[in-house]
C-alpha cells in the first residue's frame, strides 16, 4: 500500500482525471469500522468544470482477505450501487471505480458521502437521535421492501446466487461450514448449531436481492431517521428472511439486548412495515431459522477476521479483537436452539 502522502497525491491525480480539473484533497481520514473494507472520508475541492466546488466523498478500498468467500469485488459493488441508485433506493451516489491496484494499492470505488451517524453503538445511545430511533423500525422495513423489489430490475445477473439444486439456506450454510473447517479451530457449539441448521433448513418460495448485511452500522441515521444504506459487498440473490432476521442478531443490538431489533425496538413494527410495503409475509419459523443462521455465520466471520490478523495477512487490532466475540454468538446459539429444539 502507498504511504499516506503518496496516497493523497495519487488520489488527487485520479480525481483530477475523472473531473477533468485540478483537484486538491482538503482532508482524508479513515472512517470507523472498516472490518470488511478500508474506508476513508475524503473532502476535496474541484477547481473548475461541472464538478467545481467542495465535495465530500467516501472511498472504499479492498483489504487483504475477505470475511466470506462470496464477497463482491469493488467492480461488482459499484455496478450494484448504480442499479439500486437508479431504482430509488436510499444509497450514496456512486461516482467512480478503479480496478487498477497500481493506483492506490488495491481496487477502490468513490461515492458521495452521506451525512449522519453510522456507528451502531452511538445510534442506539445518542440522546439527540431518540426521535430518529422511534422512526427507524418502520423506515428500515420500508427501505428493505424497496431493496427486495429491485430483484425485478435487469442487470443483476452477476450477483452470487444459490445453485438450482439448493435452497438459499442450504447454500449459505454450506459456504459458512466450509469456511469454518478451513480455519481449523475446534468449536463444539458451532458444530452443534451446524447440525441443527442442516436438519431444519427451510425452502424459499422466491429469490430476491438480499443486501446481506442490513443492520445498524451499515445504515446512515440522521435526526429524521434513515438517511441511506451502504456496504453492499455481501449482496446476493437469496431468501428475504435473511435480511429481515439479520438486524435481530445479538451482536447488532450493541448492548441493548432487550430490544431485539437492532437495539432500538421490537421487530413487530419493522416486519409490519415490510409486509405493508412489499406485500410479502415471512413466516415466524423462517425468521427464527435465519436469526440462528446469522449468529452462526457471524461467529465464523469473527474467527475469520481474527485469523486475518493472526496469520499476518492484515495486521489490524480490530480484526484481532473480533475473535473473542465468537463466544458471545455461541452462547446466543445455545439459547436460541434450546427454544427451537
Amino acid at each position: 500500500m502507498p504511504t499516506i502522502t503518496d496516497f493523497l497525491t495519487r488520489l488527487e491525480t485520479f480525481l483530477g482525471q475523472k473531473t477533468q480539473s485540478s483537484v486538491h484533497v482538503l482532508a482524508a481520514r479513515p472512517l470507523a469500522g472498516g472490518a470488511s473494507r478500508d474506508t476513508w472520508g475524503i473532502d476535496a475541492h474541484v477547481a473548475a468544470g461541472p464538478e467545481a466546488g467542495k465535495h465530500s466523498y467516501v472511498l472504499r478500498r479492498d483489504h487483504a482477505g475477505t470475511i466470506t468467500d462470496d464477497a463482491l469485488s469493488r467492480e461488482q459493488e459499484f455496478r450494484l450501487l448504480e442499479v439500486v441508485c437508479r431504482a430509488g433506493v436510499l444509497v450514496p451516489r456512486p461516482r467512480w471505480l478503479c480496478t487498477d491496484p497500481a493506483v492506490l494499492g488495491a481496487p477502490f470505488l468513490v461515492m458521495d458521502r452521506l451525512e449522519g451517524e453510522a456507528v451502531g453503538r452511538r445510534v442506539v445511545r445518542d440522546a439527540t437521535l431518540a426521535a430518529a430511533r422511534a422512526k427507524l423500525p418502520r423506515q428500515m422495513g420500508e427501505q428493505l421492501a424497496a431493496i427486495h423489489a429491485v430483484s425485478r430490475t435487469p442487470g443483476l445477473e452477476f450477483l452470487p446466487h444459490p445453485d438450482a439444486t439448493q435452497s438459499p439456506a442450504a447454500a449459505a450454510l454450506e459456504q459458512a461450514a466450509q469456511q469454518l473447517w478451513r480455519l481449523g479451530e475446534p468449536h463444539p457449539v458451532l458444530e452443534l448449531a451446524l447440525r441443527w441448521l442442516r436438519k431444519h433448513a427451510p425452502a424459499c418460495p422466491e429469490l430476491v436481492l438480499v443486501h446481506g448485511d442490513y443492520r445498524l452500522g451499515n445504515l446512515m441515521v440522521g435526526p429524521e431517521g434513515l438517511v441511506g444504506v451502504f456496504d453492499w459487498e455481501f449482496a446476493h440473490l437469496g431468501d428475504p428472511a435473511e435480511d429481515l432476521a439479520w438486524p435481530c442478531v445479538r451482536s447488532w443490538r450493541f448492548g441493548h439486548d432487550h430490544l431485539r431489533l437492532a437495539g432500538i425496538g421490537s421487530p413487530d413494527e419493522f416486519l409490519t412495515a415490510y409486509r405493508d410495503k412489499s406485500g410479502r409475509t415471512v413466516d415466524a419459523f423462517r425468521l427464527r431459522y435465519w436469526e440462528i443462521m446469522g449468529n452462526f455465520r457471524w461467529a465464523v466471520g469473527c474467527i475469520a477476521q481474527a485469523d486475518r490478523h493472526l496469520s499476518g495477512q492484515t495486521a489490524n487490532i480490530e480484526f484481532a479483537s473480533l475473535g473473542r466475540r465468537t463466544a458471545e454468538m455461541e452462547l446466543e446459539l445455545l439459547d436460541l436452539i434450546a427454544l427451537n429444539p
